[in-house]
């Protein structure tokens, strides 16, 4: 990663996430105040709803700048229901100064790892059809997902969905 910041993954979340990870959707300026609440519904699901039972896995940078520690970004992903081996990355977010620095794609690269151990091996992701989207949508597509499905005035008049997709595969073992 060509990364000014010093970067530490985890895949367990911590009390003070929530704050943190509510802070960083805000500052992106992309996410409507409901979809906040979705996704700290999330967290919540699995911090004190469910635990290590919840649907959603989590992925979580932070930097370490000045002695201070920081949430750099993070990913929540889980098991499709009722599927055998398919998976959503349902939220990825970097903190807006830190992005294009390669951050969004070792939070990734994790989060596919973590799925191929897990016997999964498709990753779908969808976002909006709306110019702000478009880094959103390049990140996708630079990261090897494919444009599946677009559907027309999904989320609001003018705003369709964009659905991804990308098949996992194993690395090679010698």
């Amino acid at each position: 990663m060509n990364s000014l910041y010093p970067i530490n993954l985890r895949t367990h979340l911590n009390a003070t996430d929530a704050v943190g990870i509510k802070a960083l959707l805000d500052r992106t300026g992309l996410f409507r105040a409901d979809e906040v609440v979705v996704a700290l519904e999330l967290v919540n699901d699995r911090l004190f709803l469910h635990g290590d039972k919840s649907d959603y896995l989590f992925v979580v940078a932070e930097t370490s700048i000045g002695g201070a520690e920081g949430l750099a970004g993070f990913a929540c992903y889980g098991r499709i229901p009722c599927t055998k081996a398919s998976f959503d990355l349902y939220w990825i977010a970097v903190e807006p100064e830190m992005q294009g620095l390669g951050i969004g794609k070792v939070i990734l690269s994790l989060v596919e790892s973590m799925i191929i151990s897990s016997g999964g091996q498709r990753l779908y992701a969808e976002t909006s059809s709306q110019p702000s989207y478009e880094t959103a949508r390049l990140f996708y597509e630079r990261c090897g997902f494919k444009r599946l499905a677009f559907l027309e005035d999904f989320y609001a008049e003018g705003d369709g969905k964009i659905i991804y997709g990308k098949k996992l595969t194993p690395p090679i073992s010698n």
